[in-house]
């Protein structure tokens, strides 16, 4: 165990005079020819959480933290209960260039720009989606207008759907709060369909849009300051991905939707997609993707793990991914004589760590601190054994 205490001091890579701020979303640096990126995590719940609470501050959406923890209450997980967020993503195999944007897990990529001697980064945001009668088209396009403060203007489709449910819209809807729209746009070359903000946040990876693509508010803001006009957009559907990283296999299985998926073997695009990152398949790769096939999870997983082995006996404080002034949580820390505590950042890991704490109750005792003594929530955390 002290051993691994002194690794993961080695992998510290802020000191506590460090002061950084982190933007709500799940930024990654690629090496060469890299598509597996980030880490899981173990999450303990606070008794006010809700599963979509917790997704909303690691930048995760509703699906994707619902089946990641099959079995654990939605609205009410209780405290101490251990929360997987899913923050290890499978790039799409697909060009790295421009905005991705991958149905199938509700999830966008943005790819920017990079000069001579950058190193190459994947920005991912949680999406909701095209509910099923009012599918998102697949395909490519690009990015050929942005608009800050949109108003709305129904079509005569959606308009007349509203009157049938005794909600009749107005010809325009204005900017403002009542704008599903929410405060930017980013219009596509397929002109009815934008990527856009929203008033109703926890749409934010479900399928419930008539076609648009909805970002958390926060991170349409993001996303709308970095990209420009004629930025490319691919918007694909690929259920199944896999690829090696480090030496081992990965895979990832999320649900298929019917309306969207024509494939009659499921088995088949999954073998593809290990086919397309290495040269033949073992039986136990075959039958462990079969396992994911029968119950998927959306979770990235290394072939043959049935469960994310996790650094036992340490423990974590996390603040999530919004922005934090490191000053109030070193000032936090040294009021309650841990001074020496260290703040730790990881790329893979997206944000702020406080620890590592031997007990659960000392790290659980700084994040209620930290909950009450600052604007930031704090959670107790606990890391993937494989990040060492």
């Amino acid at each position: 165990m002290q051993l691994i205490k002194q690794q993961l001091i080695g992998f510290v890579l802020l000191c506590m005079s460090s002061l950084l701020s982190y933007t709500k979303a799940s930024t990654f640096e690629l090496a060469q020819g890299e598509r597996v990126v980030g880490y899981n995590i173990v999450v303990y719940s606070r008794a006010q959480d809700t599963l979509l609470d917790i997704g909303r501050q690691f930048n995760i959406g509703y699906t994707e933290m619902v089946n990641a923890n099959p079995g654990v209450d939605v609205w009410l997980p209780g405290e101490g209960q251990p929360v997987i967020v899913p923050n290890r993503f499978i790039l799409p195999d697909v060009a790295q260039e421009g905005i991705v944007v991958n149905l199938a897990e509700m999830r966008l990529f943005y790819y920017p720009e990079t000069s001579a001697g950058e190193k190459k980064q994947v920005i991912t945001y949680p999406i909701g989606i095209g509910r099923e009668g009012w599918q998102t088209p697949l395909g490519k396009t690009k990015i050929i207008q942005k608009r800050k403060d949109p108003t709305w203007t129904p079509p005569a489709s959606i308009k007349a759907e509203h009157l049938a449910n005794d909600d009749p819209l107005p010809d325009i809807v204005p900017a403002g709060p009542d704008n599903p729209l929410g405060a930017y746009a980013l219009r596509l070359g397929k002109t009815s369909y934008l990527l856009h903000g929203t008033n109703r946040p926890y749409g934010v990876g479900l399928r419930v849009s008539h076609g648009c693509l909805r970002l958390y508010p926060e991170d349409i803001e993001a996303l709308f300051s970095k990209v420009s006009v004629n930025i490319p957009v691919n918007i694909i559907y690929h259920p199944y991905k896999a690829a090696r990283y480090q030496g081992k296999l990965y895979m990832e299985a999320h649900q298929t939707y019917e309306d969207l998926y024509d494939e009659q073997h499921h088995m088949q695009p999954m073998v593809e997609a290990i086919l397309n990152t290495q040269k033949v398949i073992s039986d136990d790769e075959w039958l462990y993707a079969q396992a994911m096939l029968e119950n998927p999870l959306g979770v990235v997983q290394q072939s043959g793990e049935l469960q994310q082995p996790i650094i036992d006996r340490l423990w974590f404080v996390h603040t999530g991914l919004a922005a934090v002034d490191q000053q109030r949580i070193h000032q936090v820390l040294d009021d309650l004589g841990y001074s020496d505590a260290l703040t730790m950042s990881k790329d893979a890991i997206n944000g702020p760590l406080i620890g590592p704490f031997d007990s659960y109750q000392e790290a659980e005792s700084i994040a209620i601190s930290l909950d009450t003594r600052t604007p930031f929530s704090a959670w107790v955390v606990q890391l993937p054994d494989d990040i060492l």
